[in-house]
């Protein structure tokens, strides 16, 4: 009997394609869907001599995804959505460098896109579940309430990316791959049947900044932006110039490499001040801080934060996290860090932690403190 009908999103790289062929044998009736939302023809960049489209995007993976859905006889669709994606994510991600920030585009896409077109989808197919390949765990806390946890892998873990997801779909979302470790998912492929899947490479790129160059696909974006940011000022924490910069939005908090000025010493990005087109440099240290606001909330475990609250808060995908105590505020959570946090950049998110659970996240805001400029 079958454990019910879940819409799988498969993109045609090993992580998908192994959760479909699990859920598969594990007896729900699959099918399976690739999303297309972005085409390489109209980003025009220079992937390099003989590169196409890559990522999720791409025919291969199209082929790829239907041939195995075929192979174990499931049915598969490919959705256009490259509107829906085009009009939120790219426009989101251009409107916060032009703002200043740094966005994190996979975040907002996994909020506000794909999951709600998996769901809509997946109503129109009488589907009970939606599923994807993420490494990560989705549990009901005895309040009721649905939250994302961490993935077994510590490598592999995208808890971080999920934040933003609401109840109505964390309700219906299964993660198959959160228990398990690459290299049994690798293991996987070749028992299925799939040995050069475990051999695919992955995609770690913007999928739709296949050549990794965002300050390129910026300048192809909006027009004469080169002309209208060029020659603002790099200056000191104290407000003093040290040079010209080639606008702000191709610089990045915390960024040390690319500056194309010489001090006689490391230099680092510690604040963008797109009013005035100013680029501040400082020392390393000049990166701590330990407080930070954040807004956007999506609360998960909880239904909301208690004035105090521990939290180990993660300020980027890569980060191991830090102590904080939380804080409501009247647009959203102040966090006050243990310890110094280095490199804290408004526009990305902020994901809470308690262990491996998460309590619910945001997106950083910029810090309200002002330069005084030199004359």
């Amino acid at each position: 009997m079958s454990k019910g009908k879940v819409l799988m999103a498969m993109s045609g790289g090993i992580d998908s394609t192994v959760a479909a062929l699990m859920l598969h044998k594990q007896g729900y009736e699959v099918v399976g869907i690739t999303m297309k939302t972005w085409d390489y023809a109209t980003s025009g960049g220079d992937t390099g001599k003989g590169k196409k489209e890559t990522g999720c995007c791409n025919l291969d993976s199209f082929n790829d995804a239907r041939q195995a859905a075929v192979q174990h006889g499931f049915p598969h669709f490919i959705l256009d959505i490259r509107e829906e994606f085009g009009d939120f994510v790219i426009e989101n991600f251009v409107d916060e460098y032009i703002a200043g920030r740094t966005p994190n585009p996979c975040v907002m896409c996994n909020t506000h896109i794909k999951w709600r077109a998996l769901l809509k989808r997946a109503d129109a197919m009488n589907c009970d579940f939606i599923a994807t390949g993420h490494y990560a765990q989705v549990h009901q806390h005895t309040n009721g309430r649905y939250f994302i946890s961490k993935g077994l892998d510590d490598t592999k873990d995208q808890s971080y990316a999920l934040w933003g997801l609401q109840q109505d779909l964390l309700k219906r979302t299964l993660l198959p791959l959160g228990t398990y470790h690459k290299t049994e998912i690798r293991q996987m492929a070749h028992d299925f049947g799939y040995p050069e899947l475990a051999k695919k490479n992955e995609s770690y790129e913007i999928c739709f900044v296949p050549d990794n160059d965002y300050r390129g696909f910026l300048k192809r974006r909006v027009d004469g932006l080169e002309e209208k940011v060029a020659g603002g000022n790099f200056v000191d924490t104290k407000g003093n110039i040290l040079g010209q910069h080639k606008g702000y939005p191709f610089y990045t908090v915390g960024q040390r490499k690319g500056l194309d000025i010489a001090l006689g010493k490391p230099a680092f990005v510690t604040k963008i001040l797109p009013e005035s087109n100013t680029v501040v440099l400082g020392d390393e240290a000049d990166l701590n801080q330990t407080t930070m606001n954040v807004t956007g909330i999506n609360w998960m475990k909880y239904d909301g934060v208690t004035d105090g609250m521990e939290a180990v808060t993660k300020i980027r995908y890569k980060d191991k996290g830090a102590l904080s105590q939380l804080f409501a505020s009247d647009k959203g959570i102040s966090v006050r860090f243990f310890e110094n946090v280095k490199g804290v950049a408004p526009g990305q998110s902020a994901v809470f932690y308690e262990g491996n659970d998460v309590i619910g996240g945001g997106v950083i805001q910029r810090d309200t403190e002002t330069i005084t400029f030199s004359k």
